[in-house]
């Protein structure tokens, strides 16, 4: 596909990412489920539904997509909706917790790695490709003291609890933007 077709459109599926169950609920490995929080004023054109290995809903051209499967596990569910609907992946946008990025900032990017995150691993081996886009929603790299695998399996911080309303608005602005199109033209917030 041409690069100049993801300059004059928006975003078509929405992938929020994050592990099914209480256990798992205001974790940082969750913080991607928890943007769609912030989507509520997107005015919805089909309800929330059970399918594709998880629940979607459309607003709309677009697909709102909550993964029911495990983190590494995603991509199945990704590429079940992206199929069903004849999304290509650079019309997709995969919302994701990112150690590398400082907790607060939200950046927009188009391809590149997993960056660790077996979320996006698995989108990227289910989708055939690395060329589709993720919303990184920082959750910075943890004390010396701690490993990744359990930071990211952590509860937030209350600090941190109290900044995150705030971050899943700015999120949620990043991807209405990014639906409404061109998504190149749309600004990493921290």
């Amino acid at each position: 596909m041409k690069s100049s077709s993801r300059q004059v459109e928006g975003i078509k599926l929405v992938a929020f990412l994050g592990n099914p169950g209480g256990r798992y609920a205001g974790t940082r490995h969750n913080v991607g489920q928890r943007v769609v929080e912030a989507m509520g004023d997107l005015p919805l054109t089909a309800p929330w539904k059970e399918k594709f290995h998880g629940t979607f809903a459309r607003a709309g051209e677009v697909v709102l997509l909550l993964p029911g499967t495990y983190m590494n596990e995603s991509g199945r569910s990704v590429q079940a909706a992206a199929f069903f609907f004849n999304i290509p992946r650079d019309r997709t946008v995969v919302v994701h917790d990112d150690l590398e990025t400082p907790f607060g900032t939200v950046n927009l990017v188009f391809g590149g790695g997993h960056r660790g995150n077996n979320g996006v691993r698995s989108v990227e081996q289910h989708l055939g490709g690395r060329d589709f886009w993720r919303l990184r929603v920082g959750i910075g790299r943890p004390p010396a003291d701690r490993k990744a695998a359990a930071w990211v399996l952590e509860r937030f911080s209350p600090h941190e609890e109290a900044r995150l309303p705030e971050i899943q608005r700015l999120s949620a602005r990043v991807l209405r933007d990014a639906i409404a199109g061109p998504v190149e033209s749309v600004v990493s917030i921290s």
